[in-house]
């Protein structure tokens, strides 16, 4: 299993477990052992960990993968933007020469 799929699924089963408390809290005030404001503030205190979470694991994988694609020495986007410049302007240098040999031949 791919770590995307992993984290697909953590992220799947973290909302399964969002919906669920949502539903014990319902429960509790359907049961009358909360007040719907009660309620309405738990859920709300929850969704914000629940969120906060969520930003924390999604920093944490950010900088795992950042480290792993620094120690693989990757180039970065601008590094091959400027190589395929200079390739294409080396190409267009090799056209010419070509054309020059062509012509005193």
């Amino acid at each position: 299993m791919a770590i995307v799929d992993i984290i697909r699924s953590a992220m799947l089963a973290g909302f399964g477990v969002q919906e669920k408390v949502r539903e014990f809290i319902d429960d509790l005030v359907k049961k009358g052992e909360l007040s719907e404001s009660q309620g309405a503030k738990l859920v709300k205190e929850w969704s914000e960990k629940a969120d906060k979470n969520a930003e924390d694991i999604s920093k944490s994988i950010n900088e795992l993968v950042q480290k792993a694609l620094d120690k693989m020495s990757l180039p970065s986007k601008d590094e091959v933007t400027k190589l395929k410049e200079q390739v294409n302007a080396l190409s267009e240098k090799i056209k010419k020469l070509e054309e020059t040999g062509r012509q005193n031949t």
